[in-house]
C-alpha cells in the first residue's frame, strides 16, 4: 500500500524545513532505514530516513522547495499503484472562516480575493485589499510576490513592480525564487524546452556575478537558510526585547593560575570552560536570571540552568545548549562544550541539541575582541559576551600593577530583570572568576 512522505518536524520550534536533495530519483526501490531526503531548517540539515520499503513512485516538492512541517512531498508504494487517493484534493479551495486554503495554485491563477489572508501552497500570504484586486485583474498569484511592506505585507507596489512572465516561460518553482529572490525572469536564459526557467536557473543566475551600472561585479546572495533566520530573528529581538546592557572587567589571574593547574594534571580545560561554569553558579545565586518573558503577558521563572553556547559557522551562528550547565563538573562542561563544537561543525547535531536555552555564552576572546555588545538570543532574556583575556596595567591596592584582564558584557531584557539584579549577577560571575576552585 502506498504511503505518504511528509515534511518531518525535527524539533519543537520547527515550522517548516527546505529540501536539500532528494537521495533517490523516482522509479528507485528505497528500503526502510535508508537515506531518503536532505532537509534543511532554521538551524542545521539533517538527512531522513525512509520509513517504509518500496519504490519512491512521485516526488511531489522538489528540491529548494520551502515546505511546512506534516505537508506531503513524495509518495512510496508499489509500481504501477494507484495513488490518486492520495492526491486527492489537489486544486481544491477550501473556505474556512476568513481564510482560504489552496493545496495547488495554478501559476497566473487567483482564487477569488474576499479574503484578508490566503494560505497557497500551504503558506502564509498576507496582503492589502488593493493588492489582492490589482493582482487579481493581472492574473497573478500572491504567491510569486515578495511583500514589501511591514513583516513582509504584499502592497499595491509590490504587484505593480512583479514583472509578469507566461506560465509556460517558467516553473512554479522558478516564479517563487525569482520573487524571493528579486530577480526579474524575464532577464533570466531559460535552459528547458522553447527556454523555459526554471529554478536550476535562478539560482545559477543568483550564483553568478552581475555588473552594475558602475561596472563594478557584484555576487548575489539569496537570503536563505540559517542566514534568512538569524536576519529575521535578531531584527524581532531588538524590536520587541528592552536591551540593557552591563559591562564589568574582571581580573582572570586566577582563571589563568587555575588552568595552568589543570593543563599540568593533563586536563584539558578552557577558558570559557570555568566562565561556562560560572556563569551557571552565577545564575544558581541570581535566579531571576533564569526567567523569560511569555505571550506578553506572564513571566516564566525556571529552575533548571541550560546554557547555550554560540558556534559560528561558515553557514551562519547555531546556539548548541549545554543542558543542566548547573549539574556538571568542569571536566563534563568541557566535555559538552566539545561534543556540541564538533557535532556543529560535521553537521551532526540533534535538534534536541539546539533547544531549551535560558542564557547564551558568546565568547569572541579568541578573534581578539576586547569587547562587544551581543542582541539576545530570544525566548531568553540575557546573553554574555566574552571578550580577549589580555594583559593590562591596573591598580591593585594602590599599586601599579599588570594583571591578565577580561571585559564581559551582560544583555538583558530590561522588561522583565531590573537593573540592580543584572549588577548582582555580574558581581557574582566577578568573585567566582576571582576564585574559581569554588568551581570544583
Amino acid at each position: 500500500m502506498a504511503e505518504k512522505i511528509i515534511m518531518p518536524k525535527q524539533g519543537l520550534q520547527m515550522t517548516e524545513g527546505t529540501i536539500v536533495e532528494w537521495k533517490k530519483k523516482e522509479g528507485d526501490t528505497v528500503k526502510i532505514g535508508e537515506i531518503l531526503f536532505e532537509i534543511e531548517t532554521d538551524k542545521l540539515n539533517i538527512e531522513i530516513d525512509s520509513p517504509v520499503t518500496g519504490t519512491l513512485l512521485t516526488i511531489i516538492r522538489k528540491e529548494g522547495d520551502i515546505v511546512p512541517i506534516t505537508e506531503i512531498i513524495g509518495i512510496i508504494g508499489d509500481p504501477g499503484e494507484d495513488i490518486s487517493r492520495l492526491l486527492k484534493g489537489a486544486g481544491e479551495i477550501i473556505s474556512y472562516g476568513d481564510l482560504e486554503i489552496s493545496a495547488s495554485v495554478e501559476p497566473g491563477k487567483v482564487p477569488a480575493a474576499s479574503s484578508k489572508v490566503r494560505i497557497e501552497n500551504a503558506r502564509l500570504v498576507f496582503s492589502t485589499p488593493r493588492a489582492r484586486k490589482l493582482a487579481d485583474e493581472k492574473g497573478i498569484s500572491l504567491n510569486v510576490l515578495a511583500g514589501t511592506g511591514p513583516e513582509g505585507l504584499i502592497i499595491e507596489r509590490d504587484v505593480k513592480n512583479y514583472q509578469l512572465v507566461p506560465a509556460s516561460a517558467a516553473t512554479p518553482l522558478a516564479r517563487k525564487l525569482a520573487a524571493k529572490t528579486g530577480q526579474d525572469l524575464g532577464s533570466v536564459v531559460g535552459t528547458g524546452p522553447r527556454d523555459k526557467v526554471y529554478c536550476a536557473d535562478i539560482q545559477a543566475r543568483a550564483a553568478t556575478p552581475q555588473i552594475l551600472a558602475t561596472g563594478e561585479s557584484v555576487e548575489i546572495i539569496p537570503l536563505k537558510g540559517i542566514r534568512k533566520v538569524i536576519s529575521k530573528r535578531m531584527r524581532k529581538s531588538l524590536d520587541e526585547a528592552a536591551q540593557a546592557v552591563h559591562r564589568i572587567e574582571i581580573d582572570m589571574s586566577e582563571a589563568v593560575r587555575s588552568r595552568e593547574i589543570f593543563k599540568a594534571a593533563e586536563r584539558k580545560i578552557s577558558f570559557n570552560d570555568i566562565i561556562i561554569r560560572a556563569v551557571a553558579e552565577a545564575i544558581r545565586l541570581n535566579p531571576v536570571i533564569n526567567r523569560q518573558f511569555r505571550n506578553e503577558s506572564e513571566i516564566v521563572q525556571f529552575s533548571d540552568i541550560h546554557i547555550g553556547v554560540a558556534v559560528a559557522l561558515e553557514t551562519g551562528l547555531i546556539v548548541p545548549v549545554i543542558q543542566h550547565a548547573n549539574r556538571l563538573g568542569l571536566q563534563g562542561i568541557h566535555a559538552e562544550t566539545q561534543r556540541l563544537a564538533e557535532a556543529a561543525r560535521s553537521n551532526t547535531l540533534h535538534p534536541d541539541d539546539l533547544s531549551g536555552g535560558r542564557f547564551t555564552v558568546s565568547n569572541l576572546g579568541m578573534y581578539g575582541i576586547d569587547n562587544f555588545t551581543a542582541i539576545i538570543n530570544q525566548p531568553e532574556s540575557c546573553i554574555l559576551a566574552v571578550g580577549a583575556v589580555k594583559d593590562r596595567v591596573v591598580v591593585v591596592d594602590k599599586e601599579i600593577v599588570v594583571r591578565p584582564m577580561c571585559q564581559f558584557s551582560l544583555t538583558y531584557d530590561h522588561r522583565i530583570i531590573d537593573g540592580a539584579p543584572a549588577a548582582e549577577f555580574l558581581q557574582s560571575l566577578q568573585k567566582l572568576m576571582n576564585n574559581p576552585y569554588l568551581l570544583i
